[in-house]
């Protein structure tokens, strides 16, 4: 099968043939019709992953997937060939992804793709908005809280800002370009916080005593902790918790993406009823995913999908 690998520690992205992999007892293999790029993924491309996972290279890389089953493993029950699935690849040590045209994955970890939505609106879902309904759930929003979304136009903030604002928070989002303010506030942002020029008096503008919590997906969280409410609340998705925040009257609330197949598939469902959407800045082939990594580098705006089947 063609695929994208990193060969080794450290080692670009670049497309290989390999040979195609078979499902063992209580795994199916998925005939992928498409997937997306993830900050994941370049945290294995640059080795960073090393210190956290074995990796036995190649490494396929690409975390999410959907596609079809086209090959159901012993002791299977539930699913057979020929159905849509959707999920995230978590296996141990690091090789298999989803960024090849098949990817064996447990029975277990799979969510089906609702009848209405497209492979590559549920390729480019699993990962984004797990995590971002995680980090949704760890600040509880109420209805009239002032919420700060520090990463707002990426894929897991433009999910955020829209679960946010549908609990009924008001939500200020940070952009720093025409294309980006316009999507957050499509999106359902009450404010648009242009991160590069005087960050803090826009912020304090909206919320003068402070808001009432902040979702850290990029930039300095000391300063975003600084800009919270005493007792306000704050997630990071980038390793920032209370060890890191002592001495600040807030609570810092961990987040592991909540990747069971019921979460993932609820939110597709939302998905497929419009009260959510993923916005794709792009669609790659499979071989135009070095490319992608260079472009996701650069910024985007929602997600990098990438059409593999």
């Amino acid at each position: 099968m063609r695929a994208v690998i990193s060969a080794e520690l450290g080692g670009a992205a670049r497309l290989a043939e390999l040979e195609t992999p078979s499902a063992g007892p209580d795994e199916v293999r998925v005939k992928v019709a498409s997937s997306s790029l993830n900050g994941f993924d370049t945290a294995v491309v640059s080795g960073y992953m090393a210190s956290f996972m074995e990796h036995r290279f190649p490494v396929v890389l690409g975390r999410d997937f959907a596609g079809t089953i086209d090959q159901v493993g012993p002791g299977v029950g539930g699913y057979a060939e020929g159905e849509r699935v959707f999920g995230v690849v978590l296996g141990h040590p690091l090789q298999a992804g989803a960024f090849g045209e098949y990817v064996v994955v447990p029975a277990a970890s799979l969510a089906r793709v609702p009848d209405g939505l497209d492979l590559t609106t549920a390729g480019v879902l699993g990962l984004a908005g797990a995590a971002a309904e995680t980090a949704v759930n760890a600040i509880d929003p109420r209805p009239g809280d002032t919420v700060l979304v520090a990463g707002a136009t990426g894929g897991v903030g433009s999910i955020v800002v829209q679960l946010a604002a549908a609990r009924g928070a008001v939500v200020l989002a940070t952009a720093s370009s025409p294309q980006g303010a316009e999507l957050v506030r499509r999106l359902g942002a009450a404010h648009v916080i242009d991160y590069r020029h005087e960050f803090i008096p826009q912020v304090a503008a909206v919320a003068p005593g402070g808001v009432r919590a902040v979702v850290h997906l990029a930039g300095d969280p000391f300063e975003l902790a600084d800009l919270l409410a005493p007792g306000g609340r704050f997630t990071s998705l980038l390793g920032v918790g209370a060890d890191q925040l002592v001495g600040r009257d807030l609570v810092a609330v961990p987040v592991n993406a909540d990747l069971a197949p019921a979460a993932m598939e609820r939110l597709a469902g939302e998905v497929r009823a419009g009260r959510v959407s993923v916005p794709v800045q792009r669609v790659y082939e499979l071989d135009e995913v070095p490319q992608a990594f260079a472009d996701f580098a650069g910024g985007t705006i929602g997600k990098l999908a990438v059409r593999v089947g």
